[in-house]
């Protein structure tokens, strides 16, 4: 089973990703994405979360990946100097952002943050060769003598 994430960035720099196990969704369009996943109506309603450390304006606020515990702060002032975040900044900062350059962008603060928290992202293993195919699936004229 492969596993993979499809974003959806709005306009004002907001996104959401989405699962993608097994490239169910690899026939989905971006816009279709996007009218599947509206940015909630509620949202401006809620008050903005404050950094937990310096008690700024936080850009963004994620929970970390699955069973770390870790909740993750994108803060202007706090993160300014560490390298991934910086360049999500000023992605997120820019009114021409490339919707294309999120998933890595994300992905590499995401590991920078975590590794901060005492945390290694493992590294992906690779698919085992498949075994050769059995002789009575192989036609006669690719091989076979009997």
């Amino acid at each position: 089973m492969s596993f993979t994430w499809r974003y959806v960035v709005r306009p004002d720099g907001s996104f959401c990703r989405v699962s993608n196990i097994d490239g169910s969704l690899d026939d989905v369009s971006d816009e279709e994405l996007a009218q599947l996943h509206p940015a909630d109506p509620n949202e401006d309603e809620q008050p903005g979360r404050p950094c937990s450390r310096c008690g700024g304006d936080l850009l963004l606020h994620w929970h970390g990946p699955l069973m770390t515990g870790i909740w993750m702060e994108l803060c202007p002032a706090c993160d300014a100097r560490r390298p991934a975040a910086r360049a999500f900044i000023q992605w997120h900062r820019d009114p021409d952002r490339d919707p294309k350059a999120l998933p890595k962008l994300f992905e590499d603060w995401e590991t920078e943050t975590v590794h901060a928290h005492g945390w290694v992202r493992a590294p992906q293993p690779e698919t085992p060769p498949s075994p050769p195919a059995h002789l009575s699936l192989v036609p006669r004229a690719q091989g076979r003598t009997d």
